[in-house]
């Protein structure tokens, strides 16, 4: 892999939160297309299990796809650094689930599982991508 010139830390976080961005878009995307729309349904999901299997499980792995591109695209030296590094690759993520929150407030505040539930595949979901990441930086 050819080493660039180290250059400023904002266009390397920019780079990594589009690509991060990208990723989490299409494959949310893909998610609500081929899961909401056929499986879910309107009316949600009638059980804990449902919701594990249908949409949370789905959304852990949209966000270890989106935080592992993003951390996969962060260069050298930054990446480095792990708090800056950290920041690449699940600022996007954590984004997604302030808006989502924002948006959805009244279906998922503090006290309902539906909050912990996401809260722990964000969690769940960073902390796998960023794995990924180092394991893929090992086998190199």
């Amino acid at each position: 892999m050819a080493v660039e010139a180290p250059g400023k830390p904002a266009p390397a976080l920019v780079r990594a939160w589009a690509v991060g961005v990208i990723v989490l878009v299409v494959t949310e995307a893909v998610q609500a297309t081929l899961v909401y729309e056929h499986l879910v349904g309107p009316e949600g999901v009638g059980s804990f299990g449902a919701a594990l299997g249908l949409v949370h499980l789905p959304n852990l792995v949209c966000v270890v796809l989106a935080t592992w591109a993003a951390a996969r695209v962060h260069p050298e030296p930054w990446r480095g650094m792990p708090w800056r590094h950290t920041v690449a690759a699940c600022a996007v993520p954590a984004a997604a689930q302030v808006l989502t929150l924002a948006l959805h407030g009244d279906r998922a505040g503090l006290g309902s599982l539906g909050f912990w539930m996401s809260t722990g595949v964000l969690l769940a979901g960073c902390a796998v991508g960023m794995l990924l990441d180092g394991w893929r930086d090992a086998r190199e």
